[in-house]
């Protein structure tokens, strides 16, 4: 089941959005030591792809940096910050975040200078994996991508292009950054030390479910919500 929360997990508006800021905080060699698996798992994946012949093609180098914009996160969904005192856990968090912001902002500089005229990488064309990367580092970017690329990646779901709940995910990121409901009810927020849906900015909840459906979700609301009561504690406001 660990693989499932993950992936579910890198996807969803958590804090595997990796808060950007100028300085990391300072924090304590047992803070350090809890969190250092992500810079270590981030350099050892750049080790290895250094270690590889150049990409063959656009296909091959988008799935490398798919891999780049996943192996930090994968590390730190892992981290467990309840084991540190209360006071410091913030600061851990941003610091532990740190070396992803740094990776994403590397990766949707070179992900922009490689978009093909049609405007996106179609799962035809790239592949599913290749595709799929190419969302993720959009999605993982910030508002300005998400204003450029919503637009092009919705009628790109009729067609097959674009994975409705993909979809879905980056159009609730757009919206709730611009102060509007979310549609489909993907992002989460912090209470309390557990990952619950941000109900209050849902539109028209008694319907979510049935748009979730229709966009080819797996899961209904409550799946998807019991899916994050196995995660660790987060952190955040409300969170432990």
């Amino acid at each position: 089941m660990w693989p499932i929360l993950v992936a579910v997990l890198l996807l969803c508006g958590c804090s595997e959005s990796a808060p950007k800021q100028d300085q990391e905080p300072h924090i304590s060699a047992e803070a350090s030591a809890l969190i250092s698996p992500v810079r270590e798992a981030i350099e050892a994946e750049k080790a290895r792809q250094a270690a590889l012949p150049p990409p063959a093609n656009d296909r091959e180098r988008l799935e490398r940096m798919g891999r780049l914009d996943q192996v930090g996160r994968r590390a730190a969904v892992a981290i467990d910050l309840s084991t540190l005192p209360q006071a410091e856990r913030a600061a851990a968090d941003v610091a532990m975040w740190a070396p992803v912001g740094a990776e994403d902002d590397r990766l949707i500089d070179e992900l922009i200078s490689m978009v093909p005229p049609q405007g996106w990488f179609l799962k035809s064309v790239y592949g599913e994996e290749a595709a799929g990367a190419a969302f993720l580092i959009v999605q993982h970017s910030g508002l300005e991508h998400w204003r450029r690329f919503v637009p092009v990646l919705e009628p790109l779901v009729a067609s097959g292009e674009v994975d409705g709940e993909k979809f879905g995910l980056m159009y609730d990121r757009l919206a709730l950054n611009e102060g509007r409901p979310q549609r489909y009810g993907t992002q989460m927020t912090c209470k309390a030390g557990k990952w619950v849906i941000d109900r209050d900015n849902l539109e028209d909840p008694e319907n979510a479910d049935a748009r979730r459906a229709a966009m080819g979700f797996h899961w209904t609301l409550a799946e998807y919500e019991a899916i994050f009561a196995k995660y660790p504690p987060c952190t955040g406001p409300g969170g432990r």
